[in-house]
């Protein structure tokens, strides 16, 4: 059963990746923000379970920075960056 809610959870991330790639969401899209998120909260509780380190460590920061983004969006602060 971990097997499968993990390749959903990898399929999630991977939607997002391919809909960005293929112009159909971008990274400040909420869709695209959630995809990511739920994706690598799944990813990092079956590594936690699985007590995989580097996955925790990965799936926690990209799950982390996923919820960063949604915040931002909520918010209404999602400027584009101009360097």
């Amino acid at each position: 059963m971990l097997q499968v809610i993990s390749v959903l959870g990898a399929l999630a991330i991977l939607l997002a990746y391919a809909a960005n790639q293929f112009r159909f969401l971008g990274p400040m899209n909420l869709s695209y923000a959630l995809l990511n998120f739920i994706g690598s909260v799944v990813l990092a509780v079956i590594a936690v379970i699985e007590v995989q380190w580097g996955f925790i460590l990965l799936e926690g920061v990209w799950a982390l920075v996923s919820l960063w983004g949604i915040i931002t969006i909520l918010r209404g602060s999602a400027s584009p960056r101009t360097h």
